[in-house]
């Protein structure tokens, strides 16, 4: 099984396109996460709903309303590129853009529950010794809900490796640019004899989904260890 050079090309779209969705998202991730368990206000049920959309929805549809706000005449893909020269349509950012979006309610749901788990009275006692809120979400909240954190990445930056519609909806699958690792699969399957490289990516593709889930799984287990023998 020979790969092409335009399939090593494909896979290192798809790891850029990944780990920047996921380095952009994640801090969003986490101050969302805290908000949604840790805070009641109103339009809380909302903002839960907003975040898990992109779960229920076509992710055609998720592309389609990407293309209508983040487009080059989109209201915010207009402010952009006037103002910041940043382009997503047809753009590898884009396919970051989507791949973030759609990856985003798993990584909230991880880093929720594991928020949700760490002992409100170890919070508490950091307040009552003078601690602020942002020293006790730093130095307590954080750290406790790491393992958390860490898995919610990983599974982000799997969905983002396998993320296809809202994608191609987007900006489309030109190669050398926006052609990820799924695109380039739908590619070869439309073409007479492509077959076969759809079959070396889609092997590619299933290893780097499973090692990111073991990865996931070791690194989550492994900070909850560290954690448990410091406590």
């Amino acid at each position: 099984m020979e790969f092409q050079p335009e399939d090593w090309t494909a896979l290192a779209i798809s790891l850029k396109v990944a780990v920047v969705a996921v380095i952009f998202s994640l801090p969003v991730g986490i101050a969302v996460s805290w908000l949604l368990a840790r805070k009641e206000f109103p339009g809380k049920t909302l903002l839960n709903g907003l975040v898990h959309l992109p779960l229920i929805l076509p992710p055609v549809v998720t592309g389609y309303l990407l293309l209508i706000a983040f487009g080059r005449k989109g209201f915010l893909g207009a402010f952009l590129d006037n103002a910041f020269g940043l382009v997503f349509s047809f753009r590898w950012t884009g396919a970051a853009l989507a791949a973030a979006v759609m990856g985003f309610p798993l990584m909230v749901r991880a880093i929720r529950l594991s928020i949700e788990a760490v002992d409100q009275r170890l919070e508490d006692a950091a307040a009552t010794l003078g601690a602020s809120r942002l020293s006790i979400f730093f130095t307590v909240t954080l750290p406790l809900a790491l393992p958390g954190i860490v898995t919610g990445a990983i599974l982000a930056f799997a969905k983002a490796i396998g993320e296809f519609g809202a994608t191609i909806t987007f900006v489309s699958a030109i190669p050398g640019e926006t052609e990820t690792l799924a695109s380039a699969i739908y590619a070869y399957t439309q073409v007479p004899g492509g077959d076969a490289g759809a079959a070396r990516l889609t092997l590619l593709a299933i290893l780097i989904s499973f090692a990111a889930l073991i990865a996931s799984e070791a690194l989550a287990r492994r900070t909850a260890k560290r954690i448990g023998s410091a406590a």
